[in-house]
């Protein structure tokens, strides 16, 4: 039903990130914020698509953020870089959503709430780290890729299902040898994203552990984090709750810690 042949002419078609977003990003690197902030605003869907991930309610700005210099002032370097690679993996989202129930909307609030939560994360774990923080931008791609997959295979996958309550990753792993984090792994790479942005995806998946404790804790606050938010009530109803199997031993050790982040940060 879905061969690797189909995966690699998925990628294939996967375009490399334009040219304003990699100068962009570059800038970002290097630290140049406002530098960076002038080649954005050049770019009116991505000022747009800044504009509304950081004025949603989830960040909690009290007033309306409008320029691109003024939003990444507040995000600051490594929280612009987010955002930007954000922005390039709405280009992959499809026009119409068949196999989930979301809307574009609806995927923009998920990528906001992943970013403001993971960075809530990051800040309780004293982590400041570029690359870890751009983390967190890949892990909708493999939701994107899930629907690309599967949304043409409904019938199929409701047969398969019909035996065995199977998740959209395991499905995908027994049919092509890959999964999803695998898949999204490839797009770090065709967008020329760091070793340590792999890594940290596989860990992510909660089946890869890492030898390198950091990584491999990491791996775990997303994790828990992406089923934390995929079991909320408006994700739930787009049937993310189908898309991967929760790994509970993998992340009991930071559980309750989790929890506390999360009550007293919402």
């Amino acid at each position: 039903m879905i061969t690797k042949d189909e995966i690699d002419n998925f990628i294939d078609k996967i375009p490399p990130a334009p040219k304003a977003l990699k100068e962009t990003i570059r800038l970002l690197v290097d630290g140049e914020l406002m530098k960076a902030a002038k080649i954005a605003e050049t770019e009116l869907p991505l000022k747009m698509y800044l504009k509304n991930l950081v004025n949603k309610a989830v960040f909690g700005f009290k007033h309306e953020v409008s320029e691109v210099s003024q939003i990444f002032g507040i995000l600051g370097v490594s929280g612009s870089q987010q955002a930007v690679y954000n922005y390039m993996l709405t280009l992959l989202s499809p026009d119409e959503w068949i196999l989930f129930n979301l809307t574009e909307k609806t995927f923009y609030e998920l990528q906001a709430r992943l970013s403001a939560n993971y960075n809530k994360i990051l800040k309780h774990l004293n982590i400041v780290d570029r690359d870890i923080q751009s983390a967190i931008s890949l892990i909708p791609a493999s939701i994107i890729v899930t629907e690309a997959f599967f949304k043409n295979h409904i019938k199929d996958i409701e047969i398969i299902r019909a035996t065995k309550p199977l998740d959209y990753n395991t499905i995908l792993k027994r049919l092509s040898g890959m999964d999803l984090f695998d898949i999204c792994i490839k797009i770090a790479n065709k967008w020329e994203m760091s070793d340590k942005v792999s890594e940290i995806l596989q860990t992510a998946s909660g089946v890869k552990p890492s030898e390198n404790k950091d990584i491999n804790l990491i791996g775990k606050w997303i994790h828990l984090l992406l089923f934390y938010e995929l079991s909320q009530p408006m994700f739930i109803e787009a049937g993310l709750n189908q898309f991967l199997d929760f790994q509970v031993d993998f992340v009991e050790d930071i559980y309750e810690d989790f929890l506390k982040i999360m009550k007293v940060e919402s």
